[in-house]
């Protein structure tokens, strides 16, 4: 059974990651590209109010269900582009755990947190602050195939980066090294707990 290429981008609210997957979506060329977006996932929910428990449900259940949508496309052989917002641990773990991480290439969207504070009034409907506020446990991992910076390169510069990357991409890949670390960190965990 044959694999689609999955392009992970990750990167704060206000980071370029949506725009620079716009770019990346264009300059990719021969081919088709499915693009799968957190934000797009969330938009397919109904718009009753819900509280807080139950949003929290909703949220994290959305989040699985993209986790799972995006490997049942690859696994097909369609190749994918991921627009997402890791800010919770659990949802890296998650992905580690049911995407294929030899097919991962594993973008980390960067934006300096005085720039993301510069771009939030553009955005609205946030917090001043949040995004700069959240900006370390997004790539607290630590660990990516590539990174942009989109402080000082345009959505279209990291595009072309990406595709170029793609081409030549290096083994083992960040969803590869991270999936052992964090499986070693839970087997470890588990021995601990058994005393």
């Amino acid at each position: 059974m044959t694999s689609g290429r999955i392009t992970f981008l990750n990167g704060t609210s206000g980071s370029g990651r949506t725009s620079t997957v716009r770019e990346l979506l264009d300059v990719l060329g021969d081919g088709v590209f499915f693009h799968l977006a957190v934000d797009g996932f969330s938009a397919m929910r109904t718009r009753r109010e819900l509280g807080a428990e139950q949003l929290d449900t909703a949220l994290r259940q959305t989040r699985e269900g993209l986790h799972r949508s995006i490997t049942a496309m690859a696994g097909v052989d369609n190749d994918i582009v991921v627009d997402h917002v890791l800010s919770e641990p659990w949802r890296l773990l998650d992905c580690l755990t049911v995407l294929p991480p030899e097919d991962v290439l594993f973008v980390g969207v960067h934006c300096p947190p005085d720039e993301l504070t510069r771009r939030e009034p553009a955005r609205g409907g946030r917090p001043p602050g949040l995004a700069a506020h959240r900006y370390d446990p997004f790539h607290a991992h630590g660990d990516y195939d590539l990174v942009c910076g989109t402080g000082t390169a345009s959505p279209r510069e990291c595009a072309q980066r990406v595709k170029e990357f793609l081409a030549r991409r290096p083994g083992p890949t960040a969803f590869t090294r991270l999936r052992r670390r964090h499986l070693a960190a839970d087997r470890a965990g588990r021995e601990q707990a058994r005393g």
